[in-house]
């Protein structure tokens, strides 16, 4: 009898223990669905969808070691003087990534690009900056971005842009299979002022250019309102033998902020494509009234200058670059530059 009642005992208890865990049991959910990143080809290689959006992006940039050479040796930015030593020569690291978003509007790609630069003259002295923020969209670009006088010739030897290019603009570009033809109000505050005024400067550009055939053309021009003056550039390049003949004059009626080398330039470099990886770029470039005196170019000094660039591709992403170049003024020293860079793009 009380191994009856015990064997009903422990079979209730049990009972009661299953009914107690039934009750609380947790059922789990079903999991959320995972979206993977897609490939975005609508506007080229290396865009992806950002999940949940319909926006493409795009990261890119690069690592750059760079070694100066010549007097005062200085790092550089892109875009002034990063730090100047009282050496030879001086070594500096740059890392920039950018990104680039894209998406459909019924106005046409909508386009906006952050690039953020870091360079490093050493572990202890390093420069963060903007380098470029700006949005696109049906030809109008508004942000920090480059002038169209940061364009030059392929090689290191000409001197005919701005010392600054990097400007807080508003502007519109038309652009056809090969023409393209603009407009721009640029913020000049970091630019070119006359000694006694203040840097708040606005500047108007102009830019237009294109190809035909194998003949590439541009021409730029730029009205800085502070200074009263102006300056207008025009650049051709034309493919001749084994390599691409470059041409370049700019005229500045005076010290601005668009050009402030030198009252006029020519310059001519001829890159010569020796192999697939290799190329080679002599270069030479004349200044008439180089340099500035009381605020405006000297006119007893002309110069001129010639260097040789050798740019060799090691492999897919990497390359390495290095330049030199003799300056000889007639009222100051000559002076011999030059670098070499390796430089590894993603």
């Amino acid at each position: 009898m009380n191994i009856k009642m015990i064997l009903m005992s422990s079979a209730a208890a049990l009972a009661a223990i299953s009914s107690a865990q039934a009750a609380d049991a947790i059922v789990a959910g079903e999991p959320e669905p995972v979206e993977y990143v897609r490939v975005c080809d609508a506007y080229g290689s290396g865009y992806f969808y950002i999940p949940g959006t319909e926006t493409c992006l795009k990261i890119s940039g690069y690592v750059r070691f760079q070694v100066n050479a010549g007097p005062n040796a200085s790092a550089t930015t892109g875009n002034g003087t990063f730090v100047t030593n009282n050496s030879d020569w001086d070594a500096y690291t740059r890392g920039q990534v950018q990104f680039t978003a894209k998406s459909d509007t019924e106005y046409g790609p909508l386009t906006g690009v952050i690039v953020l630069q870091t360079n490093a003259d050493n572990a202890s002295s390093q420069l963060a900056r903007l380098d470029s923020a700006y949005i696109d969209v049906a030809g109008i670009r508004a942000g920090l971005f480059y002038s169209w006088w940061d364009d030059g010739l392929s090689g290191e030897t000409d001197d005919i842009g701005s010392k600054v290019t990097l400007h807080n603009s508003i502007r519109y570009q038309y652009e056809a299979d090969n023409f393209y033809a603009g407009i721009s109000v640029d913020e000049l505050e970091d630019g070119y002022y006359s000694a006694g005024e203040q840097p708040n400067n606005v500047g108007i550009a102009i830019g237009l250019g294109g190809k035909a055939g194998s003949f590439g053309y541009q021409i730029t021009a730029g009205y800085d309102t502070d200074n009263e003056e102006g300056a207008v550039r025009a650049m051709g390049t034309l493919a001749i033998g084994p390599g691409t003949l470059g041409l370049a004059a700019v005229y500045s009626s005076g010290p601005n902020s668009y050009y402030q080398t030198a009252e006029w330039v020519v310059a001519a470099e001829y890159a010569i494509k020796a192999t697939d990886k290799l190329k080679i770029t002599p270069g030479f470039q004349y200044y008439g009234n180089y340099g500035i005196v009381a605020g405006d170019f000297n006119d007893d000094n002309d110069a001129w200058k010639v260097g040789l660039t050798v740019d060799y591709q090691i492999a897919d992403n990497i390359y390495a670059k290095a330049t030199v170049n003799y300056l000889d003024p007639d009222q100051s020293d000559d002076v011999t530059t030059g670098f070499f860079r390796l430089q590894r793009a993603f």
